[in-house]
């Protein structure tokens, strides 16, 4: 499957606007948004992020696969990627939400004319039913016998085309304050250690894991990660120094 499979003629080419700037982007990607959205099979959901306005990023949407909103933050994998510097594109890679169902997701990032990260246009299409749909259709046609003994997860993987187990990760959180917590709740157990167990060294690699996945990116994350790891926030920033990190906050 490939970019132009899944959008068409209707969503510019990344080179046609890598001569814009961020705002110039947008715009034209936000005209866009709905009428791609209808042009494409259902039910899937056509997401504008403004790179320039992390951590609210989500200028427009149509459709209502996630159940987001304009003003919502970027996922947690696009945030981790934005700090990153990973600006490539990802088409008809896996996702799956809370309730169970399986999305195939593509998402394209567009560049300003200075090459800085402007704008991600993404696709997120519940494909839920047509992979019940195969499943069942395997079962009729090779019977129980000749079915695969793989688990129900195994089969549905092998139906999208998934990629390797760790780059499938991604949430789609609602909001700034769902998006933080869902980032120290990884970064907390990538450590491996309680809380309230830590020694310094423990809450340096949190501090660290949550840079490397674009904590600092959101606003007041200094005073958040404060608050988890039962410091000051001028305890994080000395971390953040210790570990030769900076920091682009948002107020």
């Amino acid at each position: 499957m490939t970019y132009q499979d899944l959008t068409g003629p209707m969503a510019p080419a990344v080179a046609a606007v890598q001569d814009m700037d961020a705002e110039s982007i947008n715009r034209v990607l936000q005209l866009l948004v709905a009428p791609l959205q209808a042009a494409l099979p259902q039910p899937t959901e056509v997401v504008l992020h403004d790179l320039q306005r992390i951590p609210n990023t989500v200028r427009a949407i149509a459709g209502d696969v996630t159940r987001r909103q304009i003003g919502d933050p970027p996922t947690d994998k696009l945030l981790e990627r934005i700090a990153a510097g990973d600006l490539r594109h990802e088409v008809g890679y896996r996702s799956l939400l809370p309730d169970g169902r399986i999305l195939q997701s593509t998402t394209i990032i567009y560049t300003d004319k200075e090459g800085h990260a402007a704008a991600a246009l993404c696709l997120n299409a519940d494909v839920s039913s047509w992979v019940a749909l195969r499943s069942t259709m395997d079962r009729f046609v090779l019977g129980q016998e000749g079915m695969p003994s793989q688990q129900p997860e195994a089969i549905a993987d092998e139906a999208v085309s998934v990629p390797p187990a760790s780059q499938q990760s991604e949430y789609f959180a609602r909001s700034v304050e769902e998006l933080s917590a869902r980032l120290i709740d990884a970064a907390v157990a990538a450590v491996g250690v309680p809380v309230n167990k830590m020694r310094k060294d423990h809450k340096m690699q949190v501090v660290a894991e949550l840079h490397r996945r674009g904590f600092f990116l959101v606003k007041q994350a200094a005073e958040t990660a404060a608050t988890a790891l039962g410091v000051t926030r001028f305890t994080i920033y000395n971390y953040l120094n210790e570990l030769g990190e900076d920091t682009q906050e948002t107020a």
